[in-house]
Parts: structure tokens; C-alpha cells; sequence
């Protein structure tokens, strides 16, 4: 029994199929056609033991023609395909193609459709029927994605509407200057005080302009703010447009959404600098704050009490402002010593070694336009290969971009002096505890107690 395979491939939106996607048939020859965009290469992928009828060609669907004419002269029991649509641009084409087959007496099978030619039920021609359909559906939507990835290599926005702040351009998005100081200040306002919910109260009190929080979280990790460009694939081209706010600024909110990501919902919104951060360690219970005033309500007094307790009798609620400083002088005394016990050679080795890659991938990237000019290569291939190299330099960028900031001992050393706080307001004072605390842990001991701080490294 003799099985020929054929395959058409578009680079711009899949990969070359693997050898196994035939499953059990035991497949003679396979014949692929690779399509670039407008240009087209060709090959025939035959085992490795008879690499002898390895062939090649440069003309529209080549190995479809040469497939068509071994039929002819050397006609095999069944010819697979993935699916019926690649057996041409269109319905019409396709339809040919199907019937030349079985003129020559040949089975057509589509493994991914369940399609078998031999087979002529009543149910089998319903089910071509829909076939029909689906193919139809299929070159449509082909064409479609065919143009999203011509848009994609050439660093275009994609379909849709503009995020707000900005506004299409002729081939990018271009800065609205009358929406964009809103998404400036709310990316200010996050980055002040370190509250998602507070930026988006903020709008609604400087502009009246109401967003769900969603909205917000989705504006804060939105690339396009950044400068960069992400298509529905999951990639990211950096630098494709101008910026509202600066690649520092982006990194110090990604910091900021992961440290609020460790604290429990509203937590990170919340007023006092303590809140989502002190457990109870002998009940394990978190700590939320109450405040109790006096009958006059001219004085008020804050405790931490733990939220769910199990012990009987409870464990007890302890004084706020006693917990706080007890927090600062620890974080004065234990944390230069925390920022020194991190392996600092490995962080700079690990920012080198991305910063050399991105550096190398720079430069492959701007030697493509001379490689087009000496015409090693052609203008498609170059795009693509341009397109595979500003992805992995945006990839590069982002994991660079994780990583422990530079100025991270000056810092640890700066909040470390006990004047330090003073000066600072509560939003202040929690944003930068959250910044190197991730939990506070309150031990118990009959009726005293004491303080353990967990960093967050």
C-alpha cells in the first residue's frame, strides 16, 4: 500500500508540521509547500533513508503541482492531507483538486477532519456539506490572519480601537494630548502611594472619570503605555511608539503590582502603613485594624487584633502605634544586613549576561538592512527574521526588567536611619515598609510579645 502526505504551510502563522502528525499511516512521501508572504520556497521531505528523492522548487504550491503529476505517473492508494483547504487559495481550487484525485482512483483522506473519499454514506455527504462550509470559513479567516501578521512585521498596531491616551496614527499610535495627562497622573498617583484603588478614586475626584478597578489593573499592565506593542499571539515589540511613561517607571510598577499581589484584597489601599502585613504567629491568624475612640471622640486609639482566632481564650488585641515602632527600629537594625545577604555577584552576572544578549540581538537586528541590500536576503525573510529578533529583545528586556533595582543597598541603607521616618506621611510610611516587608509576625510570650520581620528576600 503505497500513502503520499502533502502539506502547505504559511510561516507568517504556523510552524513546519512535525513528521508524526500522520499517526499510524506509514507515509511514502511528503511533499510540503512553505509560503513567506508574497514569496514562496518549497521542498520535499521524504525519510532519511531515501534522501536520494529529496527535490525542491520556488513556484506557487511546486510540490502540490509535482504531487499532482506523480499521481499520474506512479499513482499511490491514498493521498493525506491535514485538512481539505490546503489543497488550494479557494473553494474553486480545492474542488479540483479533489476531483483529479478521484479521477485517478486515488483516496483523499484529511486526518485532522475525519474526511475519507472511499466512504459514501448519506451521513458522510451531510457531513462534506458542512465540510464545504468550513473550508470556506477557513480561507477566509486565513486571509485575515495573513494580513494581521503583515501589520505584525511591519511593527503596525493591531485591529481595534486605540487604548485610551492614545489614538491611531498612519501605522502607529500616536499620543492623544488630551487624554493622555489622565493616564499620566494615574500612573503617578500609583506610584506615590502604592494603591490601585486610590489611583482609580483619584480620577474620579481630578477628572470625574469613573473606572473599575479592572480598568485600572488592565491600564497599569497595558504594554502600549510602556512604548511597546502586543499582538493577541502573546509577543511584545518594544520601542514601537512614543511613551507615556518611562521603562523605570514600568518597572517600579511591576514591582509594585507583585509586592500588593502578597497582601490580602484591600490591603493594599488600605490607610495605615501596617495593614496586610502583621499575623499573629501563635493562632496564624492576619491582624486587621480597629480603632476605638474616647466618649468625646477627641482622642483615638488604634489596636491590631488577629481577624480568626481559634484559641479560647482569643489571643489579645496589642497597641498599633507600639507595633509600629517596634517595626521601624527592627527594619533599621536587620535590614543593610538582609540587602547584604543577597547574592549581589549572581544578580550582576544574571543583568550582564541579558544585557550582552540584548545588546548581541541589537546588533544582528541592524545588520538586516545590509544583508537585504547585498541580497542575502530577501525583503520578506528579512521582515520576519527582524520580527523573531524585536520579540526576543522585548523578552529579554522584560526579564531584565524583574530583577532587584541597582540602587537597592543606597536605598536600604537611606531607610535605615531612624529620622528617616520622621518626615514621612502614612502613605509613605507603607510604601516603603511593603517595599522590602513581606510579612511581620507577632510572637507571643505569657503577657509580653515581640516582633519577627520577614523580607522579602
Amino acid at each position: 500500500m503505497s500513502v503520499f502526505a502533502y502539506t502547505y504551510t504559511d510561516l507568517l502563522l504556523e510552524t513546519t508540521p512535525k513528521s508524526d502528525i500522520w499517526g499510524e499511516w506509514k507515509v511514502e512521501r511528503v511533499y510540503e509547500d512553505l509560503k513567506i508572504s508574497s514569496s514562496k520556497t518549497a521542498n520535499t521531505r521524504l525519510p532519511k533513508r531515501d534522501t536520494s528523492r529529496y527535490s525542491s522548487g520556488v513556484a506557487m504550491r511546486s510540490q502540490l503541482q509535482k504531487l499532482l503529476t506523480d499521481c499520474q505517473t506512479n499513482p499511490p492508494e491514498y493521498v493525506l492531507v491535514r485538512k481539505l483547504e490546503e489543497l488550494g487559495d479557494n473553494l474553486e481550487e480545492v474542488r479540483s483538486r479533489m476531483v483529479e484525485l478521484q479521477t485517478l482512483g486515488i483516496t483523499l483522506v484529511a486526518v485532522e477532519q475525519g474526511y475519507n473519499s472511499s466512504e459514501n454514506t448519506l451521513n458522510l455527504r451531510l457531513d462534506f456539506i458542512n465540510l464545504i462550509q468550513t473550508i470556506k470559513y477557513q480561507h477566509r479567516s486565513r486571509r485575515i490572519r495573513q494580513a494581521h501578521a503583515n501589520n505584525r512585521l511591519a511593527a503596525a498596531p493591531p485591529p481595534g480601537k486605540a487604548p485610551y491616551g492614545y489614538k491611531r496614527g498612519q501605522s502607529k499610535y500616536i499620543i492623544d494630548r488630551t487624554t493622555a495627562p489622565v493616564i499620566k497622573d494615574f500612573f503617578e498617583n500609583f506610584l506615590l502611594y502604592g494603591s490601585l484603588r486610590g489611583a482609580v478614586q483619584f480620577l474620579t475626584k481630578k477628572y470625574n472619570k469613573k473606572i473599575s478597578v479592572t480598568t485600572g489593573k488592565r491600564w497599569l499592565t497595558n504594554p502600549v503605555y510602556r512604548g511597546d506593542t502586543a499582538y493577541k499571539n502573546g509577543e511584545i515589540i518594544s520601542n514601537t511608539h512614543a511613551s507615556i511613561i518611562t521603562k523605570e517607571e514600568a518597572a517600579q510598577v511591576d514591582r509594585l503590582l507583585r509586592r500588593n499581589s502578597r497582601l490580602p484584597a484591600r490591603s493594599a489601599s488600605a490607610p495605615r502603613s501596617l495593614a496586610g502585613l502583621v499575623v499573629c504567629h501563635n493562632c496564624q491568624s492576619s491582624m486587621t485594624i480597629t480603632h476605638v475612640t474616647t466618649r468625646k471622640k477627641d482622642r483615638e486609639y488604634l489596636y491590631l487584633r488577629p481577624i480568626n482566632c481559634p484559641k479560647k481564650p482569643k489571643c489579645s488585641a496589642i497597641c498599633y502605634q507600639e507595633v509600629f515602632k517596634k517595626t521601624i527600629a527592627i527594619v533599621c537594625s536587620e535590614l543593610p544586613q538582609a540587602v547584604a545577604g543577597i547574592n549581589s555577584p549572581q544578580i550582576d552576572i544574571a543583568k550582564n549576561n541579558l544585557t550582552d544578549e540584548i545588546s548581541r540581538q541589537q546588533q544582528v537586528l541592524e545588520l538586516i538592512p545590509e544583508l537585504v541590500e547585498t541580497g542575502i536576503l530577501d525583503a520578506e525573510t528579512a521582515k520576519i527574521r527582524a520580527y523573531k529578533l524585536r520579540t526576543e529583545i522585548s523578552s529579554l528586556q522584560a526579564q531584565l526588567a524583574i530583577l532587584p533595582p541597582v540602587n537597592l543597598s543606597s536605598v536600604a541603607q537611606a531607610v535605615s536611619i531612624p529620622q528617616f521616618w520622621l518626615g514621612l506621611s502614612e502613605s509613605e510610611q507603607r510604601f516603603y515598609l511593603r517595599e522590602f516587608i513581606r510579612q511581620i509576625e507577632i510572637v507571643r510570650q505569657d503577657e509580653d510579645w515581640e516582633l519577627r520581620i520577614v523580607f522579602i528576600f
